[in-house]
């Protein structure tokens, strides 16, 4: 694949956690997503966090409750919400058939993996030196490839566009 690809109909969407734990500011996107009607992939680098953030989503209030599964189940295609480490950046699509692929702790993500999706979501700590560092590098790669992305700081105490490329 070029170094410079086209413009992509997905986004990349970086945002920059100060203010809410992960796993609110998750529940938010993975929300937001599934009412769109996308069907979501949470990637990361660390099986035990996706075993974490699976006991998070499946003891929250009832009506919070949002379906999901681990990967490597019977049933990974119909999840609407996959929580796994597959999927490496660029390689197979999820195999939910995901719309939206949300990073978190760092994991990969290739710009030829978000031409192929309606939208691609990088959550890291602001609070983490090296997090924040591996999220510029993730933003300098994926905008020099041309993706279209949005750096998003919850600073203010509200969700703000900082940046656009």
């Amino acid at each position: 694949m070029s170094k410079a690809l086209e413009k992509h109909t997905g986004q990349v969407l970086f945002y920059h956690l100060t203010r809410q734990p992960l796993e609110a500011t998750l529940h938010l996107l993975l929300d937001r997503s599934l009412q769109r009607g996308w069907r979501v992939m949470v990637r990361s680098s660390d099986a035990a966090r996706l075993d974490w953030l699976d006991q998070k989503l499946w003891l929250g209030p009832e009506e919070e409750f949002l379906p999901h599964g681990l990967e490597g189940g019977p049933h990974d295609e119909d999840q609407p919400v996959l929580l796994g480490t597959l999927g490496e950046a660029g390689e197979a699509p999820p195999p939910n058939g995901a719309a939206c692929l949300i990073a978190i702790d760092g994991a990969a993500v290739a710009a030829a993996e978000a031409a192929r999706l309606e939208r691609v979501c990088i959550l890291f700590d602001g609070h983490d030196p090296a997090a924040v560092q591996h999220a510029r590098g993730q933003w300098k790669a994926l905008t020099g490839a041309g993706v279209s992305a949005q750096y998003w700081s919850e600073d203010a105490g509200r969700w703000q566009m900082k940046a656009e490329s």
